[in-house]
């Protein structure tokens, strides 16, 4: 099925392409998973496409290598977070996604908020805690239960939802394992909400339901029981006030190519962001690609339409 989103390039315009996969990153295998995924459906496209992890070859190599562009499946540190973005610019190969500063800015959860925030943008109240912090103090400014989490992680890696003020402090030490930079987040009950976008389009919304609500780094890549509705449920105009909010985060965080908005709807229909992810998932149980499908792009035009949207600088 043919739709304006849809790649308009043949694939040999596309010239030698790497798929960035693996990396250092906690979120090593979950890129691993993408990246196969990815480099499948290019070369079955016909596009030359090859794997490349930055973990175990340098990065320079790919314009020693006549390397033309470059599909970023990294997730996390050193692949979502502007370094690996940078070093492609030195080298003046086109990447997929957001360029340096937006993909640092929306890899740190902290200045994200800021920038929503300062731009008149719904987020859940937050602050950065510490060794020091009050416990009790952070608990009553923020309310029961609340949310803890590393600021420059994803895929949910060492974030704890906080039901008892005696739990934050080992919630507040399992996010220093994967970042010193930690926050605690007021928690937003209510449908969970994913919006994609490509281009400048927004995808159509994805309502998650996950088993006891836990949308976990399980629950997300590995369970069978989280459920996706696709189309979300809502009414029309519903849907497209939401991607209209969407579509303003991205241009107040400066992202481009393509990305993921995640959200929650509280019970009275006011919405919050979450956070942005610059580089989202591709393996099987990704929320992008299923979006996609349902606006009638397939999984191989989907990736095909990414790559189109590869830039320098």
């Amino acid at each position: 099925m043919t739709t304006p989103l849809a790649s308009r390039l043949s694939p040999l315009a596309f010239g030698k392409v790497a798929v960035l996969m693996g990396g250092q990153s906690a979120e090593r295998e979950i890129s691993l998973m993408s990246g196969k995924k990815v480099l499948e459906a290019l070369q079955n496209a016909g596009v030359d496409a090859r794997a490349f992890d930055p973990a175990e070859r340098q990065v320079f190599e790919l314009k020693k290598e006549g390397f033309d562009r470059v599909f970023i499946a990294l997730h996390g540190r050193y692949g979502e977070d502007g370094t690996v973005q940078g070093a492609l610019e030195l080298l003046g190969i086109p990447y997929t996604g957001s360029g340096v500063m937006a993909s640092a800015l929306c890899m740190d959860k902290v200045r994200t908020k800021l920038v929503w925030l300062g731009s008149g943008l719904p987020t859940p109240r937050y602050e950065v805690i510490r060794t020091d912090s009050n416990w009790t103090d952070v608990a009553a400014r923020l309310g029961l239960p609340l949310i803890v989490k590393p600021a420059r992680e994803g895929s949910t890696l060492g974030l704890t939802k906080v039901a008892k003020t005696t739990d934050l402090r080992t919630a507040f030490d399992n996010a220093t394992r994967y970042d010193p930079l930690v926050l605690a987040e007021e928690f937003v009950e209510g449908d969970e909400l994913t919006a994609g976008f490509l281009g400048e389009q927004p995808l159509p919304l994805i309502r998650i339901e996950a088993p006891q609500g836990n949308y976990d780094y399980q629950n997300k890549y590995f369970g069978d029981e989280t459920r996706y509705f696709c189309p979300c449920g809502l009414p029309a105009d519903q849907e497209r006030s939401i991607q209209v909010l969407v579509m303003r985060s991205v241009e107040a965080l400066g992202c481009s190519g393509w990305g993921r908005a995640d959200l929650i709807r509280r019970h009275d229909g006011t919405v919050s962001l979450l956070e942005m992810n610059t580089s989202p998932g591709m393996t099987g149980h990704s929320l992008v690609p299923m979006a996609a499908r349902v606006a009638g792009i397939s999984f191989e035009q989907l990736v095909l339409r990414i790559l189109e949207l590869a830039h320098v600088g």
